[in-house]
């Protein structure tokens, strides 16, 4: 029984750091790496590539989801939708926690340097501080717009996956950065509308906090309509075909009409389903962008 015990405990404190990371967060950023990866050659990606590769990128992203999980871990204490996490509750100590994501970090790095190349890792250094440092401690406590810079090391990772086969900053992952940059406003921005009283309450200068929902959600659907244009330029530069033309179309006319309809709405009702969109339709573009570009080489 005491080895029972034992083991459940270790399960336990592993599943209290895997919260630590965001997982679900780190998942997507993994995903749209590796679609950058895949773009870049018109075969197959080199398994050693691949595998340290995303190992290291997630390995980064989960060490500065840490790392915003212990900077921020007063200001989770008082929102709702973060205060039972492990470090409000007091399931993981703080220095354990700090440890933990700079040990993470570190490796991620060294991974990088050893297994892929110097200018990726180099690059997801950046992204790592730009989030963790730039974004967590002095952008989103000082103005509203602080998703709006905060979110260009968030876009970095497909720029990430396309050098780390490449090694090479080429205009197509720029291209990919900027669709992740201009995606990110409307889709936080609407979950900031839904939880306008507890970034109030927990001082953080949210839009809907500083200039009210109205012009909130006015941002959200000059963003998406910003987005529908940018999602057209891999076309018109010949990156992407027509399979992919007409999804994104359709993809970003749907996030639009969420924006539209959350827009003219008299209270806060479409602010959850247009986050919801927004994270399928990041995950159906770059899905998109996959389908397209082994598509066209079939043809």
């Amino acid at each position: 029984m005491a080895d029972v015990a034992l083991s459940k405990s270790r399960v336990d404190s592993w599943r209290r750091y895997y919260e630590l990371s965001k997982p679900r967060v780190v998942a997507l950023i993994l995903f749209t790496a590796l679609v950058g990866m895949l773009l870049s050659v018109p075969g197959m990606v080199p398994w050693q590539t691949l595998v340290f590769g995303l190992l290291g990128i997630g390995l980064a992203s989960a060490s500065g989801a840490a790392l915003n999980h212990v900077i921020d871990r007063r200001i989770d204490a008082v929102m709702d939708r973060t205060r039972n996490r492990p470090l409000p509750t007091g399931r993981v100590e703080l220095r354990r926690a700090l440890v933990f994501a700079i040990g993470i970090g570190v490796l991620a790095v060294t991974v990088l340097v050893v297994a892929v190349n110097v200018l990726t890792a180099v690059l997801t250094a950046f992204a790592l501080i730009g989030y963790a440092v730039i974004y967590t401690v002095f952008l989103k406590r000082s103005t509203p717009q602080n998703i709006v810079w905060g979110g260009l090391a968030g876009a970095a990772p497909p720029l990430l996956g396309w050098t780390a086969v490449t090694g090479e900053i080429q205009v197509e992952p720029l291209l990919l950065v900027l669709l992740v940059f201009v995606w990110t406003p409307p889709h936080f921005w609407a979950l900031a509308i839904k939880r306008r009283e507890e970034y109030a309450r927990a001082g953080i200068p949210m839009l809907p906090v500083t200039h009210g929902v109205a012009f909130t959600k006015l941002q959200v659907l000059l963003y998406t309509l910003m987005l529908l244009t940018v999602s057209l330029v891999p076309f018109i530069i010949h990156m992407t075909g027509v399979l992919y033309l007409v999804g994104a179309l359709a993809l970003g006319l749907g996030f639009v009409f969420h924006a539209y309809r959350l827009w003219r709405s008299s209270d806060d009702r479409y602010a959850m389903p247009t986050f919801g969109y927004s994270i399928f339709y990041l995950t159906a573009m770059f899905a998109l962008l996959l389908v397209d570009h082994y598509a066209r080489m079939m043809w």
